[in-house]
């Protein structure tokens, strides 16, 4: 099968409640094979399926979710996807208290403050979420059908999970960047969303993803582990062994 772009009509799905559900199928990776289609999508979270984005979901026979979010985002809004079993790798929320905090300090929250916040929000995955990551390896080297992995926006905490996953799998990481900043033209922002009193050009830094959020992260890799591959293998448990399963699983004949 030939490669796909990232902006193919298929990679987005449709749905009434997730707007950053997508396939990470059709990118070409080590050997010149490409990931699959229908076996690992992304998304932001579950919590306002309908019942027919449900029965979508289950013609894709997804058999496991795997769900970033921390214990309160996942009491506010639980998953709708009933007879799925559902993995939870939280990693808790910490940009937006950490700018009430700025606020109540007597701070003003200017872009390039919100815009270091979110920095260091993906140099703290790295330093303090491998073992998260770790995991959610292991579930997809164990999974026994197609995969959903999210947390609230898809964005952050998911936008890294799937960067590795295809950098993983020998992706160029300019195709993953730019499947990174899908996200900004599918997310759709909840009309409801707390403000808090943060301006608005701040809460635009925080709905959004930028690539100098990504290379923050992984310059952290880098300083931490000397390059990427070190990472996967010493932090992530991933080595050559687990990444040759990892592309069994889920490359196929270009």
């Amino acid at each position: 099968m030939r490669a796909m772009p990232v902006n193919h009509p298929d990679r987005p799905l449709p749905l009434v409640g997730a707007s950053n559900f997508r396939d990470l199928g059709g990118y070409t990776g080590q050997d010149g094979l490409t990931v699959r289609w229908r076996q690992l999508f992304r998304s932001d979270h579950l919590g306002g399926l309908t019942t027919a984005d449900q029965a979508a979901l289950q013609r894709l026979a997804v058999t496991r979710v795997i769900d970033f979010r921390g214990l309160n985002e996942r009491a506010t809004e639980p998953n709708r996807l009933p007879d799925v079993l559902q993995v939870s790798l939280a990693i808790e929320p910490t940009v937006v208290q950490r700018m009430q905090d700025l606020i109540a300090s007597g701070e003003t929250l200017t872009v390039p403050v919100v815009t270091d916040l979110m920095a260091d929000l993906y140099r703290a995955l790295v330093q303090h979420q491998s073992h998260r990551y770790t995991a959610f390896f292991q579930e997809l080297l164990h999974a026994d059908g197609p995969v959903v992995f999210h947390c609230t926006a898809g964005k952050d905490r998911t936008g890294f999970a799937a960067a590795l996953f295809l950098l993983a799998l020998g992706v160029p990481r300019d195709v993953v960047v730019q499947d990174y900043l899908l996200t900004n033209s599918l997310y759709r922002r909840p009309l409801q969303a707390q403000t808090g009193g943060i301006p608005s050009d701040a809460l635009a830094v925080l709905w959004r993803v930028q690539t100098g959020f990504l290379d923050a992260a992984f310059d952290a890799v880098n300083m931490q582990h000397g390059s990427l591959d070190a990472y996967l293998e010493d932090a992530l448990k991933l080595g050559p062994a687990e990444r040759r399963e990892l592309a069994a699983r889920y490359l196929a004949q270009a």
